[in-house]
């Protein structure tokens, strides 16, 4: 793979001469495309940073993360690698956590409760709770729910129902919102509150 992004990388000198810093993000995207149809859709995110929401560590941003152009094709090869096991990790998880098919409204909350609590405490560890984190749990919640058969537009509404703006940039969210989050996304799900019916 690093033999076919070497000759993609902007030299210095294509860089100091962009003035918009464009070159750059012209490169990512272009190793988007060619990293999408070689491997699929999940490599759009190789290059989602922990400093901008994101589990992957060894990207930061195109001003630091492009240079030299073998380096930088084996920083992309590593970024992808990361990426793919972060979303490997996160389908072991929801394996974990799927309420069961047959379960009933009950425990199906219960589930989802937990689903909630484990989901957004991993992504804030991975994303160091920087910059839009919450974009990324926005979506992990999304897919999680789709996983268990729910539709992506559903999925979509009703976890942006339930958090509500409430999680921000930089600020880990307080164990009592987190739960509050969870307990708001199950019972809109199910009509039931675990904890609260019990």
């Amino acid at each position: 793979m690093t033999a076919l992004v070497v000759p993609m990388v902007p030299s210095e000198a294509d860089r100091a001469a962009d003035p918009d810093r464009m070159a750059g993000w012209r490169f990512t995207d272009r190793v988007t495309v060619l990293l999408v149809s070689r491997y699929g859709r999940w490599a759009c995110g190789w290059d989602h940073s922990t400093h901008h929401g994101g589990p992957v560590e060894t990207w930061c941003c195109v001003l630091d993360s492009v240079g030299e152009a073998e380096e930088t094709a084996e920083r992309v090869v590593t970024c992808l690698l990361e990426w793919r096991d972060w979303l490997e990790d996160i389908a072991e998880r929801f394996e974990q956590i799927a309420p069961l098919p047959d379960a009933d409204a009950e425990d199906r909350s219960w589930h989802l409760e937990r689903a909630v609590t484990r989901l957004v405490t991993t992504v804030v560890d991975s994303t160091h709770a920087e910059s839009s984190w919450y974009g990324l749990c926005e979506t992990t919640l999304t897919w999680f729910l789709t996983s268990t058969g729910l539709a992506p537009d559903e999925a979509r509404k009703a976890v942006e129902a339930a958090i509500g703006g409430r999680f921000k940039s930089r600020v880990a969210p307080a164990t009592t919102l987190v739960d509050t989050v969870g307990e708001d996304l199950a019972i809109s799900l199910t009509g039931r509150g675990f904890y609260r019916e019990r």
